[in-house]
Formats: structure tokens, C-alpha cells, sequence
């Protein structure tokens, strides 16, 4: 059943992503704005979410069918414990990929952090696993507050959550200042927390060591992927303008950070004798790689 519904929204992924021009907005629940003012939850149709919807549900499946014959013994209780958790790990990356305001972006990016760190120490009668998930827990949690300040800073300057019209009230406020500048280096942080860049990468070889290897499948192929997009996705919408940040100061930050991340990483694997934490750290100089040429 759960390979069914992964499937099923992996075939819905990408009949949208077939159809996603022109781009659609859709207001949850019917709570349109009112006056050019909205509280309600916005999802967006348009190609680079969907596409990244489409990758993560497709790798869901593939991690699903996979896990099918991986566990030794099946579990004697809440035997659907893990198929559920992987469809909610899949539910919370679909809503990050396609949510408009960044405050319900911030809500399932934090599901799918939440959900992955019970992935991580699915084996919570070994000690290893439950210390793995807890490094995994805390610093992931530091970057989640980060997040959240930074979206109250820009909260409190513009008035919105919905990315475009935060992007529209910075623009209108003039060029950027101190105010401005934490919001996006507290944005940018957090979500380079998830990318696992230096120096915030030591907890995914922690929690690769010790997690099941389908959710290691979820924690490299989406996860860290799913932290840069976001990065992109802020930036493109929220500070791009003339009230945001320049993004030649952007690129020169991405690229300090893409080749720490890509040699650090890279080094690191030449010193493993752990395979799954040379995976990991394959993961890290991957990344690297991802954000130096992202910045070119």
C-alpha cells in the first residue's frame, strides 16, 4: 500500500510538471486574499517545484520497494510504522517544493525533518542509532531556528508571508539594509544547515553511519537537494530584486562555500573506512560541486 501511494503521487507529480505552463496559484481552502491581504496557505504550480516534487516522489518509490526485503525481521507491532513515516518524509517534501509563503514552506520542511529523525533511529533499541538521530535532531533544530527568526525579521518589515509579495514590500521599502541583511543570512543558514555545506555537515555522515539504508537513499538523494533548492527558490523570490541582496555578493558567498564544502568532503571520503559514511561525505564534496556551479 505504501509503495501504491508513493507511486501515485509520483505519477500526479509528473502529469503536473507535463502541464506546469502557465504557472498556477492555488489558495488552500478556499482563502483567497481579501484587499491584497491573505492568512491563507498558497501552493504554487510551476516547473522547478514540481520538478524537484516529481525527483522526491520517484526516489520514495524506489526506496519503498527496496525496503520491501531489506529488513532482516519484519516488526512484531506497528508493522505500517515505517511505510507511513516514508509517506510522510514524501508529503513533507511535496508541500516545501510547492508551497508559496515561506512560513508553510518553513511547516513542512520541519515535518520532513521531524519525520527523518525517527527514520534515522528507526532502530531504537541499538544505542548508536538513537545517538545518531539525536546529533541528527540538534543541529538540525539550531538551523530550524534560524529559519524562523529570519522569517519574523522579514515579517515584521514587509507584513507578508507569500514569497512574491515579500520580494514586492522589500523592493518598496529601498535598498537593503542591516535588517534585511540578517533575515537573509538567517534564511540562508538554516537552509544550508539541511544542504549539510560546511560547516554544518558533520550530521549527515552521524546519521548515515546509523540509519536504515533506504532512508540513507531519502537523506542524500532529497534531502540535502531539497536544502539548496530551497536556497534558490528564496533567493529567486524573495531577494533578487533591488530591496533584496546583490547577487554578485550571493554568488561569491556560494562559491567560498561550494569549494570548502567540495574539498572538505572529498578529503574526508579518502579517510572513511565506514562505506556509509564515505557515502555521506561523497554527498558533502557533491554538494560543493552543486553550490560552486550553481554561483557560476
Amino acid at each position: 500500500m505504501g509503495c501504491a501511494f508513493a507511486a501515485s503521487t509520483a505519477a500526479l507529480a509528473f502529469v503536473l510538471l507535463l502541464n506546469s505552463s502557465p504557472p498556477l496559484t492555488e489558495w488552500v481552502g478556499g482563502w483567497t486574499p481579501k484587499g491584497g491581504e491573505s492568512v491563507g496557505i498558497v501552493l504554487v504550480r510551476e516547473g522547478p517545484g514540481l520538478g524537484m516534487a516529481a525527483h522526491a516522489s520517484l526516489l520514495t518509490v524506489a526506496a519503498l520497494a527496496y525496503s520491501w526485503h531489506y529488513f532482516d525481521e519484519p516488526p512484531r507491532r506497528h508493522a505500517g510504522a515505517f511505510p507511513a513515516l516514508m509517506l510522510l518524509f514524501q508529503g513533507g517534501i511535496c508541500g516545501f517544493a510547492i508551497a508559496g509563503d515561506l512560513f508553510d514552506a518553513f511547516v513542512f520542511f520541519e515535518l520532513m525533518s521531524v519525520v527523518a529523525y525517527a527514520l534515522t533511529g528507526h532502530r531504537v533499541e541499538e544505542p548508536k542509532a538513537v545517538q545518531g538521530a539525536l546529533s541528527f535532531r540538534v543541529l538540525n533544530s539550531l538551523g530550524a531556528y534560524t529559519v524562523l527568526t529570519g522569517i519574523a525579521l522579514l515579517y515584521a518589515r514587509t507584513g507578508e508571508l507569500t514569497m512574491t509579495k515579500i520580494g514586492q514590500g522589500l523592493d518598496r521599502h529601498g535598498g537593503p539594509d542591516a535588517l534585511t541583511l540578517a533575515a537573509f543570512a538567517l534564511v540562508l543558514t538554516g537552509l544550508l544547515v539541511k544542504a549539510a555545506a560546511v560547516p554544518f555537515h558533520f550530521r549527515l555522515p552521524d546519521a548515515h553511519a546509523v540509519a536504515p539504508t533506504p532512508v540513507c537513499m531519502l537523506l542524500s538523494g532529497v534531502m540535502v537537494e531539497l536544502g539548496a533548492y530551497g536556497v534558490w527558490r528564496v533567493y529567486r523570490t524573495i531577494f533578487s530584486g533591488p530591496g533584496g541582496i546583490p547577487a554578485s555578493d550571493l554568488e561569491r558567498a556560494l562559491v567560498v562555500l561550494g569549494v570548502l564544502t567540495a574539498a572538505l568532503g572529498a578529503v574526508m571520503c579518502w579517510y572513511q573506512r565506514h562505506i556509509k559514511r564515505l557515502l555521506a561525505y561523497s554527498t558533502v564534496a557533491h554538494m560543493g560541486l552543486f553550490l560552486t556551479a550553481s554561483a557560476s
